[in-house]
């Protein structure tokens, strides 16, 4: 049951803070989860943040200052001495380490790691800011229980218990060879059950999920997914054991790609949040604004060319928003489901049979369309070539859409570029045009002017 953090309390928090009741502050305190003191800690100044970060013992601010949003935790990190950061970082797992590390200036960053008394913890830290963030290796922790092939099971318990002090969760145990390559996996009923004096390598399983230190963490998270593990093994280049990526890292992970891809879809080129100064939501938003001003200008350029249909025609300028929004909207439709495949690993097989569902689907969609919108024409008494006429168009404009959303996502996974780029300002944009032209280019035809 999750802890309530009503106005009261908190008044009582800022109470204790100001008049400095550090005690009384370790006792309420004390029994509470170390998200719901994130929560608490987020509702304050940063001021009173600060001082309950350093008033809270190193096991649980640690755990907490996790939990915070990014801005909020480098604010209060600012207004940390180094020797308190290292502390901090002390009672972390090394990824976690690594991600605030990596929240500091250089030079900062430095004294910190300098400051930390665990040479082996600092030396694992700085292993995991040599890797790419959005790697197995920048994703990963060291922390970790591993065995060797050659131990009995005795020796291995004995070992196991050593290790696991120091590892938060224990999801899985690996087996090594003498020179540190996976090999396998210990299953904690097959140790159980063994002889004691029977060796590792009678026991252990030899067949183990395992990524790569340069595997992206978007294939982590496919293999995860797909074969439901809770954690899985990383190995380096020479096959060696270096670490494992947890579900929690995971889950945090899909959640900041999720919310990058979900800006991009709306057309922010860089991840920013609400309170994130004017500047920086400034140069997230207008790189998108500019090009939907050019494709805007580009719609009147189009229209412009087609100025004798206006006169002979008025009532085509009124569907001219009806067929750039319905461009846009089938577009969006489309761009989204195969970004989800991507993002999935489900589109496969032949492009082909790909394009020819696409026609088949838009034909439904636009031909049961096209009738709602002669109904809507012979209710307004428009001619009914006129009808027609809009009719076709809407029809092969959806069906333009529908492959231009499709296939712009695939082109652009092929060439390495994020496709959530596709299901934004750029299809949207891009197909108003092609809408506009294709409407007006068939009412030149059929309408002959």
């Amino acid at each position: 049951m999750s802890f309530d953090i009503s106005n009261e309390f908190m008044t009582q928090v800022q109470h204790l803070i100001s008049t400095k009741g550090d005690n009384e502050l370790r006792h309420i305190l004390r029994e509470i989860h170390f998200a719901d003191i994130a929560e608490i800690i987020s509702e304050l100044s940063l001021a009173q943040a600060t001082y309950l970060i350093k008033l809270l013992d190193s096991e649980k601010s640690s755990e907490a200052l996790m939990e915070l949003e990014e801005d909020f935790r480098e604010r209060i990190l600012e207004n940390l001495s180094t020797k308190e950061i290292a502390e901090e970082l002390e009672e972390m797992d090394s990824d976690d380490a690594a991600d605030v590390i990596a929240e500091l200036p250089e030079k900062r960053a430095e004294k910190v790691i300098a400051e930390i008394e665990n040479e082996r913890h600092a030396e694992d830290i700085k292993e995991l800011l040599a890797y790419d963030e959005d790697t197995a290796g920048g994703l990963m922790a060291k922390e970790l229980v591993r065995v060797k092939e050659t131990w009995t099971v005795a020796g291995c318990v004995r070992e196991m218990r050593r290790q696991a002090e120091k590892v938060t969760r224990v999801h899985s145990i690996y087996v090594v060879d003498k020179h540190g390559k996976l090999t396998g996996r210990l299953s904690l009923k097959n140790l159980l059950t063994a002889p004691t004096k029977a060796n590792i390598s009678d026991v252990y399983i030899r067949t183990v999920d395992y990524v790569n230190v340069d595997t992206e963490g978007e294939e982590v998270a496919r293999i995860m997914q797909k074969y439901d593990l809770e954690a899985i093994p990383v190995v380096d280049h020479e096959g060696k054991l270096v670490g494992r990526v947890t579900i929690d890292d995971m889950v945090d992970f899909i959640k900041d790609e999720a919310e990058k891809d979900y800006q991009m879809a709306a057309g922010i080129s860089q991840d920013v949040e609400a309170d994130d100064s004017i500047w920086e939501l400034t140069k997230a938003r207008l790189p998108w604004l500019i090009l939907g001003l050019f494709g805007g200008l580009g719609s009147v350029s189009i229209m412009g060319g087609f100025h004798g249909a206006l006169e002979k025609h008025p009532d085509l300028f009124f569907f001219t928003p009806l067929i750039a929004a319905m461009a846009g909207n089938v577009g969006v439709q489309s761009s989204a489901i195969i970004v989800q495949g991507l993002a999935n690993d489900n589109v496969k097989g032949s492009m082909l049979k790909r394009l020819l569902k696409e026609i088949g689907l838009s034909l439904i969609n636009g031909i049961a369309l096209a009738l709602l919108l002669i109904g809507y024409g012979l209710l307004r008494d428009y001619d009914m070539m006129f009808n027609i006429t809009v009719a076709i168009a809407l029809v092969l404009v959806i069906i333009v859409a529908a492959l231009v959303g499709t296939f712009v996502p695939i082109i652009l996974d092929k060439r390495g570029i994020d496709p959530a780029i596709a299901t934004g300002p750029f299809i949207t944009t891009s197909n108003d045009i092609f809408g506009i032209f294709l409407f007006f280019y068939i009412a030149r035809l059929m309408l002959h002017f």
